[in-house]
């Protein structure tokens, strides 16, 4: 998806460390209570300082909902995450990205036009009324207001199975299509109990999804040809080494990994998961973490007591999340209390309406 991002001023991009923090501090100081800034598990250090509040996507959107005297949400996040914040928060709140190019590879994988011509496809072919979309929370407000509008739902990384589990009790013929990411998918469907013949690929790219007509009738999991980029890069590989070198070590990944490394894992969960067992484990625990790098390291400084290792040794961070930094910070904070509102994420009344519909039928569930 294109978006574009103005160039700073040289004086945000020449600034220093120091001069970056005195702006940062003035503005927060000229916006008081009217700003919160949000900052997703993954951001970068010198920016998640500045955050109110660290979380995962859904929880920072809601996180700002439920504080209605904060007029302005600055989300230190991508583009998907803003979005969400912005349909759940009340009119007199704006959302603002620091940068518009922070997007999601993975959400940017599937797109309202593809969907809906995979929507199409298969009514040609199945019972359609049988076919439940779910969308993962990584995904577009307009994908999310898709499955509002076709009896879907949202889910997390945390309450999939909990989602799909709800889709498949409307009967014994119903299938999911589920996007973007197939590995949350496929996993979760492992977890359920179904087999890899159960199990189809979608590929948007391709006529049909690249399946033939028997495998959409019989197949009920497609799951979109979709991915996190930094999540697939771990191998069964990486967790063989750690071991290796760390017998009596756990290691702990997230949902988003192939199955083969799930498969091999002690713990899988989403990033508050994660950090949640990071933090209750023992003095000495020796844990190899499958997820973001910046989440990792960040985990890593705040338990000095437990070695904590990603199981990557390349440690690629999430590039997209990685756009946003302090010069942008810096300004989108100094044109607020200007009160100049730039890069404000806002989505259309109808796609919010219905995007609403499916995050709470995912509360309904869960």
């Amino acid at each position: 998806m294109l978006r574009l991002q103005a160039p700073l001023a040289d004086r945000y991009t020449r600034a220093t460390p120091a001069e970056l923090e005195a702006m940062i501090r003035d503005a927060k100081g000229v916006l008081g209570d009217r700003l919160l800034i949000l900052g997703h598990h993954y951001q970068r250090p010198e920016v998640i300082r500045w955050a109110d509040m660290r979380g995962d996507s859904f929880r920072l959107a809601r996180f700002a909902a439920d504080n209605s005297d904060a007029t302005d949400i600055v989300f230190c996040g991508v583009h998907f995450m803003a979005e969400s914040a912005d349909v759940l928060t009340a009119d007199h709140q704006r959302v603002v990205l620091p940068d518009l190019n922070a997007g999601c590879s993975m959400a940017d994988m599937a797109d309202i036009d593809q969907v809906e011509e995979c929507w199409d496809a298969l009514a040609e072919i199945t019972d359609i009324d049988r076919v439940v979309p779910i969308t993962y929370m990584n995904s577009s407000a307009a994908l999310k207001a898709f499955v509002g509008r076709q009896g879907g739902a949202v889910c997390t990384s945390s309450n999939a199975r909990a989602v799909l589990e709800w889709a498949f009790r409307r009967g014994p013929d119903t299938k999911v299509l589920f996007f973007p990411d197939q590995h949350l998918g496929r996993n979760t469907g492992y977890d359920m109990g179904y087999r890899a013949s159960d199990m189809h690929v979608w590929n948007p790219h391709l006529e049909l999804g690249g399946l033939d007509e028997r495998a959409i009738k019989e197949g009920t999991f497609l799951l979109w040809r979709g991915h996190c980029t930094v999540h697939q890069r771990f191998q069964p590989d990486h967790i063989r080494q750690f071991r290796a070198e760390h017998p009596d070590g756990q290691v702990i990944v997230h949902p988003e990994c192939k199955h083969e490394v799930v498969a091999l894992a002690d713990r899988v969960g989403s990033t508050e998961r994660i950090l949640e067992w990071v933090t209750a484990a023992p003095a000495g625990a020796v844990l190899g973490i499958g997820t973001e790098i910046h989440m990792t390291q960040r985990m890593a400084a705040e338990n000095p007591d437990k070695t904590i290792v990603s199981l990557d040794p390349l440690v690629c961070p999430c590039s997209t999340m990685f756009r946003i930094d302090e010069p942008h910070l810096a300004w989108c904070l100094e044109a607020l209390a200007r009160d100049e509102v730039v890069n404000r994420i806002v989505v259309d009344p109808e796609t919010a309406e219905w995007a609403r519909v499916a995050l709470q039928r995912m509360l309904d569930i869960t």
